[in-house]
């Protein structure tokens, strides 16, 4: 069975792979930058950017330390990331992807309930 995923804050209508993308977009525009996403198996997907990268993190349920996207060649830190509680966050370059990339993710995430074969995550549980 495939889960079926809703943005958290937005409606209870589930969000498709094909239009995950988008709507993250839309939210990123109105200057909504962290997005959480709750599967109908009770996963959560968490979504944060600064506009050019994003951290994306897959937890099974709440509590779960979780698994999240990597970039391993990447060096350095980058700023900007807003959550929802006002709260300014700076990220490793590394525990973040660039936000095409991020987007990539997500969508396959919401379509497969999986990350990419080809995706570098790592673990934090």
């Amino acid at each position: 069975m495939i889960e079926a995923w809703v943005i958290d804050d937005d409606s209870s209508v589930p969000v498709s792979s094909e239009s995950v993308p988008e709507a993250l977009r839309t939210r990123i525009d109105s200057g909504q930058f962290e997005t959480w996403l709750t599967s109908s198996s009770g996963r959560s997907l968490a979504f944060v950017t600064n506009t050019e990268r994003a951290m994306v993190m897959l937890l099974e349920e709440e509590g779960d330390p979780g698994e999240h996207a990597v970039d391993p060649e990447a060096e350095g830190s980058s700023g900007g990331f807003l959550l929802c509680n006002g709260q300014h966050d700076e990220y490793p370059d590394e525990d973040t992807v660039p936000i095409g990339e991020a987007f990539r993710l997500v969508k396959h995430i919401v379509s497969t309930g999986s990350w990419p074969a080809d995706a570098c995550w790592v673990v934090d549980r």
